[in-house]
């Protein structure tokens, strides 16, 4: 068990990246039945409103939480850097979805799966490099 736990602590900002990443998907695929299947709301308005909320929620507990940057006053700039890498992974995904799925027969499921996990770790490595990087001062 302290093995577990000193790996954990290790990598203590990977897995703040997956828990905020889990719940980012969870507020996705809850804000998406509920409009749709609850409200009768159309399914793409629906998958709409719950991407945007959902990218908030994300933005959010990585600034925040997974990367620890207090920082307000780049806020907007970094907003706009997440922005253009979630609809960057939205282009990547839709693509990859496609060619896996209609050209290569691969069941759609584990196609997602696949592209999902490598978008993931695209992001990360795009947030910690570019997004949420901290600043060294020369002194």
């Amino acid at each position: 068990m302290d093995f577990l736990l000193k790996q954990i602590e290790k990598r203590k900002k990977l897995v703040k990246f997956i828990i905020a990443g889990g719940l980012s998907a969870f507020v996705n695929f809850a804000v998406l039945y509920f409009l749709t299947d609850i409200i009768n709301v159309w399914y793409l308005a629906s998958s709409v409103v719950a991407f945007i909320l959902s990218f908030f929620v994300s933005f959010f507990l990585q600034k925040f939480w997974t990367f620890e940057d207090g920082s307000k006053d780049i806020i907007y700039r970094q907003l706009s850097i997440y922005l253009l890498i979630a609809l960057l992974g939205l282009l990547f995904n839709t693509l990859f979805m496609y060619l896996l799925v209609d050209r290569l027969k691969l069941w759609y499921m584990l196609a997602q799966f696949f592209i999902s996990g490598f978008i993931a770790i695209c992001n990360f490595i795009a947030y910690k490099t570019f997004v949420f990087k901290k600043k060294e001062f020369d002194l």
